[in-house]
């Protein structure tokens, strides 16, 4: 059973940083697609960064510049490192991993950016 815990979040004043962790067990080896997704309270989720195994990364509009998505096999994690934040960053951001068909979600953890 592959398990995705985020962890992270806070509340952090506009021009802050934060940084997430997405811990997957067993492993996140195999997985060609890591990303992390967020969705703002009455808003759908939206994808915000997105890695691909050999590939390159990608990036919303909305976040380029300022975040940055990486791994780290050995401690089988995937980080958001955000940076420059601002109100409208204000949102559960979740963590996904994809294989083929298979697609696993994290429970989410809160960011809060104060004006």
């Amino acid at each position: 059973q592959v398990r995705l815990v985020e962890s992270g979040g806070g509340l952090v004043q506009a021009g802050g940083s934060l940084r997430l962790s997405c811990e997957v067990s067993p492993s996140i080896a195999g997985f060609n697609v890591m990303g992390w997704y967020r969705q703002a309270p009455g808003k759908q989720r939206e994808v915000v960064a997105s890695l691909f195994t050999g590939g390159p990364k990608t990036y919303a509009d909305f976040v380029k510049g300022r975040f940055t998505i990486s791994r780290e096999l050995a401690e089988n994690t995937v980080y958001l490192q955000m940076n420059s934040l601002k109100s409208e960053d204000t949102a559960v951001y979740y963590c996904n991993l994809r294989w083929g068909d298979e697609e696993y979600w994290g429970q989410g953890t809160q960011v809060t950016v104060s004006s």
